[in-house]
């Protein structure tokens, strides 16, 4: 058995990966702060006594035991980072000084959650791990983006200086059960307009892509990397390379929802990416052939009958 510790635990993917732990008889520390991240998502965990709960802001200090810490603390969709984009780059930034300070004292080994965010609106396609990413410093967006390089580095330099044990993984658009109706990322908007026959919101001419991993396989693809020789620290894209325009998601969440739903166009937002795909040759030849496992007609349904049992 070994102590765990989750930072953003109550959150979307967090929660997932506390369940996930658990049932693989390990103890689970799980600390969040709540503002994504929600008690709903982990009551289900409490009666477990090997399951731990405890509400902390990472930008401050913390101080327990573990032997494996896991840093998801990050709100990751832009209407939630860009609310208190200060706050956002504070988590990221000191969230890693706090956690990479922690597992310096305890010897732990801490793998951080970095994003696909780091690649900004990409020149290169797909996106490997080499590329550096063309991101708007000053932009909107930044605070997530900018963020999360900065705590890739950090994390690299604690483990040359400090001989810290760390993992980095990249992870691309992820969706499923547990992400919150008012997230703001487009599986979660168009399944919860579909469901209410509202119009759905297209920004742009729709013709821009992204690929869409279903949690359990990113959860999959972290334990892996976490149990990797200490020689393995990454960064490591984990998302489907499967690509989806905008136009074909809406259509295909219309038709699994039944839905009455017209598309609506809106303007693109500030610096929003015109494609995104991982390349996960990376990830295959170092997670033990990882990958995904889930198409997107299978997430899909697994996530609208969650949505609708929220709504």
């Amino acid at each position: 058995m070994k102590k765990i510790l989750v930072t953003g635990g109550a959150g979307f993917i967090g929660s997932h990966l506390c369940e996930r732990l658990l049932n693989e008889g390990n103890e689970v520390i799980c600390v969040d702060n709540f503002f994504t991240g929600a008690k709903s998502n982990v009551v289900h965990l409490l009666d477990n006594p090997y399951f731990e709960l405890i509400r902390h802001d990472i930008t401050m200090p913390f101080y327990v035991e573990a032997d494996e810490i896991y840093n998801l603390a990050c709100p990751a969709s832009p209407v939630h980072y860009q609310f208190n984009p200060i706050k956002t780059i504070k988590t990221s930034v000191m969230g890693a000084v706090n956690m990479l300070g922690l597992a310096k004292r305890i010897k732990a080994k801490i793998l951080q959650a970095s994003t696909s965010e780091v690649y900004g609106d990409p020149d290169v396609h797909p996106q490997t791990e080499s590329y550096w990413g063309n991101v708007n410093p000053i932009g909107s967006r930044s605070c997530y983006d900018e963020g999360k390089r900065c705590a890739e580095s950090l994390f690299i330099n604690y483990h040359k200086q400090n001989n810290v044990k760390i993992k980095i993984v990249r992870i691309f658009n992820t969706y499923g059960p547990r992400m919150l109706p008012n997230d703001g990322r487009v599986i979660s908007n168009f399944i919860v307009q579909a469901l209410q026959n509202k119009p759905i919101t297209i920004y742009g001419d729709g013709k821009q892509t992204r690929s869409f991993q279903y949690v359990d396989d990113l959860i999959e693809a972290l334990i892996r990397m976490m149990n990797t020789d200490n020689k393995i620290i990454g960064p490591v894209n984990i998302g489907n390379p499967e690509e989806f325009n905008m136009l074909e998601l809406a259509d295909k969440i219309i038709s699994l929802t039944d839905s009455k739903s017209k598309i609506e166009y809106q303007e693109l937002p500030e610096d929003d990416p015109i494609q995104r795909k991982p390349d996960i040759s990376l990830a295959k030849e170092l997670l033990n052939n990882w990958e995904p496992k889930t198409n997107l007609t299978q997430g899909l349904v697994k996530t609208i009958d969650y949505f609708k049992k929220v709504l």
